[in-house]
């Protein structure tokens, strides 16, 4: 719903590959300013620059994945809803499986990263800044965000591995498929694992809703998934 959007921004990103800032970003922003009233909006905010910029990192992945497999990529897309990295030509499985699992392995990357940091810190705390109590509560208030990126990445790396379409879970799924069946067997039970997922998909969106309080965007289409497992229908 968000691939054919207008452009707000657009800039030169990391090998050159063109990186759009979609329109719908911006209702994006307005509902974190939504939820964040009566709070603090600054944390909000924060929680948001976090969210964008650990997706921006995901799709870059993608991108990595292609440029080093010599696929030009046409470019980048950031929107309201997450994002998607579009390659230029068509690829080969096995260009796809690597292309594909490095949006997920970013987010992984990070999340260790961010951990590893957060050892370290607490772990030199008392050497680092000794009676200085000041600059122990400013490293403590940092370790927060920094255990937030972290765990906002976990969270993205998990959500994309949900095998449906078109989550890179789905995508990955679909390919490991094809590695074992033929391609008409491999796309009938990728769209019926799929289908179960995505039956399943509204009520676990309402307990995450009710439990953290996390709304998702991401509604994937059971009749889709029903035509692909029949085989009538290639994501």
């Amino acid at each position: 719903m968000f691939e054919n959007g207008n452009a707000i921004a657009q800039f030169r990103g990391p090998w050159g590959v063109r990186v759009e800032i979609d329109q719908s970003i911006l209702l994006l922003i307005g509902l974190f300013i939504y939820i964040s009233l009566g709070g603090n909006l600054l944390e909000v905010l924060i929680f948001a620059a976090m969210l964008v910029g650990s997706i921006f990192l995901h799709e870059l992945g993608h991108a990595w994945g292609c440029v080093v497999q010599g696929v030009p990529v046409r470019r980048v897309v950031i929107h309201g809803g997450g994002g998607f990295c579009e390659h230029a030509t068509s690829t080969q499985p096995r260009q796809e499986e690597l292309i594909t699992a490095m949006g997920p392995l970013v987010n992984l990357a990070i999340w260790a990263l961010c951990g590893i940091l957060s050892w370290l810190v607490w772990t030199f705390l008392p050497a680092m800044f000794g009676p200085n109590i000041g600059m122990a509560f400013f490293a403590i208030e940092l370790l927060h965000y920094v255990a937030l990126l972290g765990w906002i990445n976990l969270a993205l790396f998990a959500f994309n591995l949900i095998p449906v379409q078109p989550l890179d879970g789905g995508k990955l799924f679909h390919l490991l498929t094809l590695r074992l069946l033929s391609q008409h067997l491999a796309q009938r039970v990728t769209g019926a694992v799929g289908l179960v997922f995505s039956l399943i998909w509204i009520p676990a969106a309402i307990y995450v809703y009710v439990t953290f309080g996390f709304l998702l965007f991401f509604l994937p289409s059971p009749r889709a998934h029903y035509r692909m497992m029949r085989g009538d229908l290639v994501f």
